[in-house]
């Protein structure tokens, strides 16, 4: 009696096209099968990025343990996602012959967005994100996950400009849109396209029945491809391409490795003759290597890591630069400001006492009026940074402060009056118009611009936290109940974060370097 294969497969639509394909094939040449399907923590796990996930082989995994647990005789996989270094008593079987090796982009509506500064494209591959912005920097990349058919929902519910996929899913699902195209220039991800079937090494008699159906020329093309990976050390966290063919007894390799952002780009092209090519991932490993690939790597690998200080404002590149080697820092702006439509009526009569506290406050004035029209006599501020930003813009400060506190008791002791016209924001502390008022200071608040929480889960890899002012804080409670380390800008921030913190530190000058100086001594003391 014949050996039943059972064929090991994830349960995703192109999973089990793509191991049908295999199963027909096999069955082709008399042999007996029977589909087993599987989820793997890829199919699973839709909210995040896959690189995030921090599992090798996350589509792999479940039918590697399956195939050791011997309820699987084979496992058949898309060639790209699985790791260059199998498991221990897991060999490659057999490649089928390869599809489309293309990425290919799907839109909404035209491609005139394409000619256009801004767009909006979604994808959940580095290598893809990375290579659209070194082609297109100013467009805006969005994370898409889930198998093929919900992300083309996804696509088409959104105001995105449009989404990329492997043109091979596209195809084999027959599913490809009318509105999409095939990106030549984009370089495939190692062994897109093709479809690997793996087996245990012991199994003698399976692998045999597997080779039947090995094609030759995609085995050396994606070798070629995934050792060249291998020798950079790449996985899904790291933006590599790499494209092997064979056409008239030649073999053409191509591949680039990019930074995160797409601003920096490593190419390599080589071409041998077929038979000559077992060294070709080698040299051109060795060449992206010697032009500061090494140096890229590194840099990918400390971005990868999990973040353990989240900055409650988008932090500049220089400014990450600043952390020492111990921290791996993540950051986005956990409050939004919209500035309001202020009427002339805000200067009948010319307000002779001004506090201004901001520089969104700053912002707003020059927004609604002219520089010239903003006669102010006494201007008080609070911090350095907006002095000076007054200053550039405005005109002259007579008094400033660390803070809206220390600035109200200044103003109780030497204001020229008894009238100050404050102009704040929606969310503000009580402090400074509070003790104004108790000592018969007539406070006139004009709310120049919005504050809107902005904030998102973080994840509990964080320690410590970078906050800006009060209203961070409180964006952050919106959304986090972990008790953290809170890196406060100053004192007014130190305030508000005590309500909510047991451990706060406090930055001796008011600048995001001096909390980032903060946060370093603080690792560097450990």
């Amino acid at each position: 009696m014949s050996k039943l294969i059972r064929i090991g497969t994830r349960d995703s639509k192109l999973a089990l096209w793509q191991a049908k394909i295999v199963q027909s094939q096999l069955e082709h040449l008399g042999h007996k099968t029977v589909l087993v399907p599987v989820k793997s923590t890829g199919d699973l796990v839709l909210d995040k990025p896959i690189y995030e996930l921090g599992i090798t082989g996350v589509f792999t995994k479940t039918l590697d343990v399956a195939m050791l647990n011997g309820h699987i005789d084979i496992a058949v996989h898309s060639l790209k996602d699985v790791p260059t270094i199998l498991p221990k008593g897991i060999v490659q079987a057999a490649v089928i012959k390869r599809g489309n090796v293309r990425d290919c982009l799907v839109f909404n509506d035209n491609e005139e967005f394409l000619s256009q500064r801004e767009a909006v494209i979604a994808t959940g591959s580095l290598r893809r994100r990375a290579q659209w912005l070194n082609r297109y920097p100013t467009h805006t990349m969005v994370g898409l996950r889930g198998n093929v058919n919900s992300r083309l929902e996804k696509l088409e519910n959104s105001e995105w400009n449009g989404a990329i996929f492997a043109a091979a899913g596209l195809g084999r699902l027959d599913i490809k849109p009318e509105e999409s195209f095939n990106l030549e220039w984009m370089v495939p991800a190692p062994a897109q396209g093709a479809i690997m079937i793996t087996a245990l090494e012991e199994d003698e008699e399976t692998r045999t029945i597997c080779a039947e159906i090995n094609h030759e020329e995609t085995e050396i093309s994606t070798s070629i491809e995934r050792k060249f990976l291998n020798l950079l050390e790449g996985g899904c966290s790291a933006p590599i391409g790499a494209l092997a063919f064979i056409k008239e007894e030649e073999v053409h390799f191509q591949a680039v490795l990019l930074s995160l952002d797409g601003t920096k780009k490593i190419e390599v092209q080589r071409t041998v003759a077929l038979g000559a090519h077992h060294d070709l991932a080698q040299f051109c490993a060795d060449y992206i290597i010697e032009r500061g690939g090494n140096r890229l790597m590194d840099t990918l690998e400390k971005t990868s890591k999990k973040a353990n200080i989240y900055s409650t404002k988008t932090l500049t590149d220089d400014q990450k630069h600043l952390f020492c080697d111990d921290v791996v820092s993540d950051s986005s702006d956990f409050i939004k400001i919209s500035l309001n439509r202020m009427t002339q009526t805000v200067l009948r009569p010319m307000p002779k006492n001004v506090i201004i506290t901001s520089k969104n406050a700053v912002e707003a004035l020059l927004t609604n009026f002219s520089s010239e029209e903003l006669k102010f006599e006494n201007i008080y501020c609070v911090g350095r940074k907006t002095k000076r930003f007054v200053e550039r813009k405005i005109g002259k400060v007579k008094h400033t402060e660390n803070n809206a506190k220390a600035l109200a008791e200044h103003l109780v002791e030497y204001i020229d009056g008894t009238n100050v016209t404050y102009f704040c924001s929606d969310l503000r502390l009580d402090d400074l118009p509070t003790i104004l008022t108790e000592h018969k200071i007539d406070v006139n608040e004009v709310i120049a611009y919005e504050t809107k929480y902005n904030s998102q889960k973080i994840d509990d890899t964080v320690e410590g936290v970078m906050f800006y002012s009060p209203s961070t804080v409180q964006s952050y409670k919106q959304e986090n109940d972990n008790d953290i380390i809170a890196f406060c800008i100053g004192d007014t921030t130190a305030t508000e974060a005590k309500k909510h913190f047991k451990d706060i530190r406090v930055a001796k000058i008011p600048t995001v370097e001096s909390v980032v100086k903060l946060v370093n001594d603080y690792y560097n003391s450990l």
